[in-house]
């Protein structure tokens, strides 16, 4: 999710999109054994791999996923701060996990600015769009159960929605409906930057979308809209017959075994966690976001977890635990999308093999996605959603990460410009 008064109409795949003035934004556990969370310095935590680097063991270059012995380690060591001196991140947590590889967990940097306290592997995190990919397997349970339908139109749940006879929730969960970005209207940046800890309801932010026209016709293109989203939510809550933060936690997060990710209702922050950082403000100037309201995120990204919930989670929602085969194969179609190598399926993307998906709201950048070839995990989570070169952070190591370990599939997800938005 992002809002960005800085960078006019800039919107990445994934992303939760807040205000751009005039334009600004878990699975069951996998086998794989569970990472460190021994923290030894505020620059770095590093856990043991499972077994030692040996010359047998097959490199990137061959087309196999590395042994994450010493060597690798230190190659990956020096690429994530290189990232952080150059894009001035703060923190960092970082995971990789491939079974037989061993495993790869590191924190660098603090999580407190004020405090120099250190960034440890489990701090809590405020994840972002990633919160998309539990609302969406929330709506596919539902399609499983034959509560509701992908080729369903939207006006079947929900009154006054522009288009809502054509759109389907198959539209929605695709980022195809062609529905106006409430994150994208001015007013919105307006109401959220001058009092960043005040609630929205779902129904405010569809007022936001509403009074534009529609962008196009629904299934004709692809364009990353919060406001399909908060739909979705809406009919998970009316289909499930549940508040949506409590149908995610019985149906999804319990199942799952994620015990430490929540759905907030308000600005609750579980501790300990790190604190955020970000220029998205009204003056334009850095401010501490971490008790900002994420309600105006609600179904897109208002979530929060943390490193082991995500590794876990990333597994699930990409080989389709909860779901059916059918279903999974449904959510998996990927679409193609403005940029190269990169498609958007129901509430997840593939970028470069890579499935899962990003988060990005004031103050936190998150990665969480899984490679099927090799069975390998990635989890990057960072305090700061400051871009760097027109780059989020969380790509930039994302993409720093993937050419050392996996050269035929390094993530790249850049940021895009976004449609000019038409009257009202």
């Amino acid at each position: 999710m992002r809002w960005r008064k800085a960078c006019v109409g800039l919107v990445a795949i994934g992303a939760l999109v807040a205000p751009v003035s005039p334009g600004v934004a878990h699975g069951a556990p996998s086998p794989e054994p569970p990472p460190s969370t021994s923290s030894a310095s505020p620059s770095a935590v590093s856990p043991s791999p499972t077994s030692p680097s040996s010359p047998s063991s097959p490199s990137p270059s061959e087309g196999g996923f590395p042994e994450l012995g010493p060597a690798v380690a230190g190659r990956l060591d020096s690429a994530i701060q290189q990232v952080m001196r150059e894009a001035s991140v703060p923190g960092v947590i970082v995971g990789l996990w491939a079974p037989g590889k061993g495993s790869y967990v590191r924190a660098f940097g603090v999580a407190d600015k004020s405090t120099g306290a250190p960034m440890k592997p489990d701090l809590n995190m405020r994840i972002g769009s990633e919160t998309k990919t539990f609302t969406v397997t929330a709506l596919l349970e539902l399609v499983d159960q034959g509560k509701v339908g992908l080729d369903d139109p939207i006006s079947r749940y929900i009154n006054g929605v522009p288009n809502g006879s054509r759109i389907t929730l198959r539209d929605l969960a695709g980022m195809r409906s062609g529905l106006f970005n409430y994150s994208m209207d001015e007013d919105f940046f307006k109401a959220l930057t001058s009092d960043p800890e005040r609630p929205f309801t779902p129904q405010e932010l569809l007022s936001y979308s509403f009074r534009h026209p529609i962008q196009f016709q629904p299934g004709a293109e692809f364009e990353y809209s919060n406001t399909n989203l908060i739909l979705l939510g809406l009919v998970v809550e009316q289909a499930g017959g549940l508040p949506l933060n409590e149908y995610i936690e019985r149906h999804v997060l319990e199942p799952a075994g994620l015990n430490r990710t929540v759905f907030p209702t308000g600005a609750e922050f579980p501790s300990p966690h790190a604190h955020g950082y970000t220029e998205q403000t009204a003056d334009g100037k850095m401010a501490d976001s971490t008790d900002w309201n994420p309600s105006w995120g609600w179904a897109a990204g208002a979530m929060i977890s943390d490193l082991e919930d995500l590794r876990s989670w990333a597994r699930t929602v990409a080989t389709g635990t909860l779901l059916t085969p059918e279903t999974q194969a449904e959510r998996l179609k990927t679409g193609p999308t403005t940029i190269p190598g990169a498609g958007y399926g129901l509430g997840i993307f593939n970028v470069q093999g890579w499935i899962g998906h990003n988060g990005s709201l004031p103050g936190y950048e998150t990665l969480t996605v899984y490679l099927p070839e090799s069975q390998a995990t990635m989890v990057v989570l960072l305090n700061t959603d400051v871009l760097h070169d027109e780059a989020e952070p969380s790509t930039l190591f994302g993409q720093a990460i993937t050419r050392i370990v996996t050269p035929d599939h390094v993530f790249n997800l850049p940021v895009q410009p976004a449609r000019p938005s038409k009257s009202p």
